[in-house]
């Protein structure tokens, strides 16, 4: 299935689909970027998703966190899971084909353990090499078009994808912490599937590069964020209640932490994207940060 989008008078191309099996049970979309992006410098807050990205225009930037010094990526990116706010410096102009994965669905396509990578972004060719990277840009380059484009990636990922232990446990798991918006007990959850609580953790950290209490604690701030319309009046205690955090306070401390704003910040920051780019096609998670 296709999904496609084009921004307001910022033009942004954005073309997505779903990869077929067995891909599709590691990845959320392939998609397609392209153009004036709305703002040169998005914050983007964690998510329960990992990340690769193809670039195909000139180099931009990445700061993954506030005490990391910013970076220049001209081939691309790998990021697994975040557990903090990273800033996101577009070009000019800019053009790129990427994945969202699952929170597990990029350790089979990773060399080395998830942790390794995590808040610490790397280029395409640290993953897969000089040569191969190349080739992939060079043949999405030259492509007809976003669909073909979409069809080369899906048919590399394809090619590369490789058995990765314990990848069932990690993905069973997940997708019950997912299904109950982090509030699943990690503890009943190790304990039905028959493993320890160590032995969970550590294929977490393995194959998505966090523990289970963190994904869960993801999962939970990001239903929240997606639970609130920047254009109506917020009950931010109706609001974290309904999420299960255990007060106010508990709540805004998440959100500090989560996007370096306090809830109110971050709602004005929400609309003004509204204000200035209505119907964007980027609209609904990423932030200016400029």
């Amino acid at each position: 299935m296709i999904s496609a989008g084009v921004g307001d008078a910022v033009s942004v191309e954005y073309v997505s689909r779903v990869p077929r099996p067995p891909l599709d049970g590691l990845i959320d979309d392939l998609y397609y970027l392209a153009g004036t992006p709305p703002y040169a410098l998005l914050t983007l807050p964690p998510a329960p998703s990992a990340l690769l990205i193809v670039n195909l225009g000139a180099p931009f930037r990445i700061r993954a966190g506030t005490d990391i010094e910013t970076a220049e990526y001209a081939d691309g990116c790998v990021v697994t899971m975040p557990t903090r706010a990273w800033e996101f410096g577009y070009p000019l102009r800019t053009r790129s084909v990427g994945v969202h994965f699952k929170p597990w669905g990029l350790a089979p396509f990773l060399p080395m353990p998830a942790a390794e990578l995590r808040d610490r972004p790397v280029t395409v060719e640290q993953v897969w090499g000089r040569p191969a990277s190349a080739e992939l840009r060079d043949r999405l380059a030259t492509a007809d078009g976003p669909h073909e484009m979409l069809t080369l990636l899906e048919e590399e990922l394809t090619r590369r994808l490789c058995d990765t232990a314990g990848l069932g446990l990690v993905r069973h798991m997940s997708s019950v912490i997912a299904a109950t918006n982090g509030a699943a007990a990690i503890g009943d959850l190790s304990a039905a599937a028959g493993v320890s609580s160590t032995h969970l953790t550590q294929r977490f950290k393995e194959l998505i590069g966090v523990t289970p209490k963190r994904l869960a604690r993801t999962h939970r701030f990001t239903a929240t964020v997606f639970a609130i319309n920047p254009a109506g009046p917020i009950d931010w205690g109706e609001l974290a209640y309904d999420a299960g955090y255990f007060d106010q306070a508990h709540f805004g401390h998440e959100f500090r932490a989560f996007t370096g704003l306090t809830p109110t910040r971050y709602l004005e920051v929400r609309r003004r994207f509204l204000r200035e780019h209505p119907g964007h096609a980027m609209e609904g998670w990423p932030l200016p940060a400029d």
